[in-house]
């Protein structure tokens, strides 16, 4: 009788010490493929540098060796349906131990170390004897204080690994993570807290009273923009060079960069192409006159199950119509806090408060948006509050730019081509947005492309579109009163033709500077009280998405501002 698990069942004994650390910590780590550096993560990288280097091949079991010393040693039982690499084998023909190193310090503790290292070393020890060798015992190396503990293979260890191997097979056959550990100390340290949200999720769910400021990961690099069409990246060791002409004109290093966006017919070559893939940068290309084209990957992410949530949901009438209506309020809701915010007097530009009935008929517009039965009615709903908004958009203008002098006079909303400098602004702006969105929901493991609310059309990112709804005043439109207010972009900024009107080079580098100083401006998240930024909170809101489509919270939060 074969007792032999299936190939693609086999758990890496390094996923056993995740499962009785945390559970969900493993199903989201082996199962979804989901995974995250912090400074812990990296650390211990470092230090395996030197183990990880194998230094020569484990023999056969033989009682008359006389010392084996193995590194980085690949062992796997179909049986067990175990798989590991043993970071050292050492030991003679009486037995042979296993040793596994840890970047921490040794803890005082009476079993000589915690249960997720000591499972996952026994399971080491398991697989060392499924290939015939005595191995009673192994060690634990804690480069922190420099220490060796042993760790005895006894009854009660061997148990409680067979158990977790048992218990993490049948974790992965489920179609969801099991359910965050509440307020537990573990979470703070965890690269993967970004992505779990254990307290985002306990506190919708009224299981915490409190969300310690744990975000998703911090982005250090940032976006590399290149406008000039005659321009050629390429890379040079860890460096992308930029040539105009074959000269180099500028470079960046890739571990400064966080995205590559590409405007007109700019070029990359090949090997700074396959770099940015295996860095996880994104390369995203803008028409000349920045439209939003298309962005490219690696492999992508691994987590399928996210999008198939995605999907299946999308098909569902009644979660489409319930999210839309959500995203729709939230989008006239934050029209309506900007319009309250700026609107200006016409005389000295002093902040004033805007008209009584403007505000409740947008108030108005929210309620009927929340209650809309249907998507078409959705439609007209939000196609009747951007009139209204965008008739008064004038409000939040200064003084001296609403006069014929300063050349930003606006009336009503017109885009494909825009034929105004406001409306050159406002579609620059929303294009840069929904890239953003688009690189965004890709990382976290969605599909751009399939919405709840803008429905599939051929080549439209309908979900990017759904998600930067409730955005679109508080980043785009914002960004583009700012620079018009304070005189970073000025009326002569502008090329104008009959075909339409277009932002020159040195204006769009201007604007896309605003564009970035928004994205990284805090604010605080109206639910969870803490601080962060544009950028950031996009990737929170999206794995909130995910979350809510996979049934561990009853809503999606969305994210309206004062």
């Amino acid at each position: 009788m074969d007792t032999s698990v299936p190939t693609d069942s086999i758990i890496p004994a390094r996923m056993l010490n995740e499962y009785v650390y945390c559970p969900r910590l493993a199903y989201m780590m082996w199962v979804q493929a989901e995974f995250a550096h912090n400074a812990d993560t990296v650390e211990g990288a470092i230090r395996h540098k030197r183990v990880d280097q194998a230094s020569g091949a484990l023999p056969e079991s033989d009682e008359n060796a006389e010392k084996i010393h193995a590194r980085s040693v690949y062992l796997t039982s179909e049986r067990l349906g175990l798989t590991a690499k043993i970071d050292l084998v050492e030991g003679d023909g009486e037995g042979v131990q296993p040793v596994d190193y840890k970047k921490s310090k040794r803890p005082h503790v009476a079993a000589g170390a915690y249960d997720p290292e000591r499972v996952q070393l026994c399971a080491q020890g398991l697989l060392l004897k499924e290939h015939g060798f005595k191995s009673p015992h192994g060690f634990l190396y804690f480069a922190g204080s420099k220490e060796r503990v042993k760790i005895p293979f006894d009854e009660d260890l061997t148990g409680l690994t067979l158990t977790s191997i048992d218990g993490l097979r049948a974790l992965a056959g489920r179609d969801a993570p099991p359910a965050p550990l509440p307020d537990s100390p573990k979470c703070a340290r965890c690269s993967l807290v970004g992505i779990c949200m254990p307290d985002e999720i306990g506190f919708i769910n009224h299981t915490t009273d409190a969300v310690r400021p744990i975000f998703a990961k911090n982005q250090e690099g940032l976006p590399l923009y290149v406008q000039s069409a005659g321009s050629y990246l390429k890379k040079d060791g860890d460096r992308i060079v930029i040539e105009e002409k074959k000269e180099r004109v500028a470079e960046a290093r890739y571990m400064d960069t966080s995205q590559v966006v590409l405007f007109g017919y700019a070029g990359i070559s090949t090997p700074a192409l396959h770099e940015c893939f295996r860095r996880e940068i994104p390369v995203t290309f803008m028409s000349y006159g920045g439209w939003f084209i298309g962005h490219t990957v690696g492999t992508g992410h691994k987590n399928v199950m996210s999008r198939t949530l995605q999907y299946q949901a999308s098909f569902d009438a009644t979660k489409c119509l319930r999210l839309a209506r959500k995203l729709v309020a939230g989008k006239i809701y934050n029209c309506r806090t900007l319009l309250r915010r700026n609107w200006k007097t016409a005389e000295d530009d002093e902040l004033d408060k805007a008209p009584p009935d403007l505000l409740k008929a947008l108030k108005n517009d929210v309620a009927q948006a929340a209650r809309a039965d249907s998507i078409a009615v959705l439609l007209g709903v939000e196609g009747n509050a951007a009139r209204r908004y965008f008739e008064n958009l004038n409000g939040m203008l200064s003084h001296a730019c609403r006069n014929e002098t300063g050349g930003f006079d606006f009336n009503s909303r017109n885009r494909r081509p825009p034929k105004d400098p406001i409306n050159a602004l406002l579609s620059f702006a929303y294009a840069m947005l929904t890239r953003e969105w688009t690189v965004t929901l890709s990382a976290v493991g969605l599909d751009p492309y399939r919405g709840f609310y803008h429905q599939l059309r051929h080549g439209r990112p309908g979900l990017a579109l759904d998600m930067m709804e409730p955005f679109r005043p508080l980043v785009a439109d914002s960004v583009v009163l700012t620079v018009i207010n304070n005189g970073e972009i000025k009326a002569d900024d502008f090329i104008r033709s009959p075909a339409g009107c277009n932002l020159k080079p040195a204006g769009r580098k201007r604007f896309i500077a605003a564009f970035e100083r928004r994205l990284a401006q805090e604010t605080t998240h109206p639910i969870f009280k803490y601080r962060i930024s544009y950028r950031r909170l996009f990737e929170v809101q999206a794995r909130l998405l995910i979350r809510y489509l996979a049934g561990e919270i009853p809503r999606y939060p969305n994210f309206l501002t004062r």
